[in-house]
Parts: structure tokens; sequence; C-alpha cells
């Protein structure tokens, strides 16, 4: 019998391997049904789907130069009709506004040490005697802190 791309035979599965399953053909030759190729759904190992012996129906997927038979068990049977289902419910609609993740709440910077107090109105802009004496010995005014050891300063 002459075998060829596309033909459906009847096979018997000869042995079984990690990687697919031998299937023995009329006429004597063999060919191989890789793992991907036994089933519609997923196939972790071979013996769930497949026992020494059985006899299978098989298309001929392709022939390489070797004279090696590739064969599909899947393309051989029609897929499998999904059982009825429940109709599908929508998700919930989306709520005004958007949706996600909430946006992070901003966090609240003290101003550096080294920027100048802001004062607001008039007054500000008038020089004034205190204005011109040094802060330092003012005793309202905090002392510099020592500087951050852990900040490394360009020398």
């Amino acid at each position: 019998m002459e075998i060829s791309v596309g033909t459906i035979l009847e096979g018997t599965v000869k042995s079984i391997t990690n990687f697919g399953a031998f299937i023995s053909l009329p006429g004597g030759r063999n060919g191989l049904v890789h793992i991907s190729e036994i089933a519609h759904s997923y196939v972790s190992d071979v013996h769930d789907h497949l026992t020494d012996g059985q006899t299978v129906k098989v298309k001929v997927v392709g022939i390489d130069d070797a004279g090696r038979i590739n064969l599909s068990i899947k393309k051989a049977t029609p897929p499998p009709t999904p059982p009825p289902s429940a109709p599908k419910k929508r998700p919930p609609p989306a709520k005004p506004g958007g949706g996600g993740r909430p946006l992070p709440l901003p966090v609240p910077r003290a101003p550096p040490e080294s920027a100048p107090a802001r004062t607001t109105g008039r007054a500000a802009s008038v020089p004034t005697a205190a204005a011109a004496t040094p802060t330092s010995g003012n005793p309202a005014t905090p002392p510099p802190s020592p500087p951050d050891p852990r900040i490394s300063r360009p020398v």
C-alpha cells in the first residue's frame, strides 16, 4: 500500500516513549505520532492517552528524506465540541472616575535648611535693621546642624 501525505490510516500502537508513540501501519511500515499530535488537549504523559496494542486512526502529516513517517491523531479526528455552558456573565461596569490602583499620596517635604524662609506681605520687601545683623546671634534661630556622615560630599 502506498503511503502519502494526507492519507488517513488505521494503525496499532507499537511502543510508547516520553516524546510520543510509534505506530505500526499497513504494509509493514512504522510512523511516529509526536506527543503534541496525540490529543486536542495538553498531553503531559502519553500513557494517559494511549496503550500498547491500541488501534488508532492517524493522518500522515509528513514523510522526511530518510523515509520516516510523521503521523497525527489530532488531525485524523475532529476536535471535540465544547459542552454547552451557561451564558457568560459580564463583568460589572466600571465605577465612574476610572478605577485601578489608587494614586499614592504626596509626601510632604521639609524645605532644605539652606533655603531662606518665605514671608508674605509688604514688610518682607522693606529692609530693616534686623536684616542687617547676622543671624548667628539671634536666639530664635536654631544653630545649623552638623553634616550627615552618610551623605558623601565632594571635598
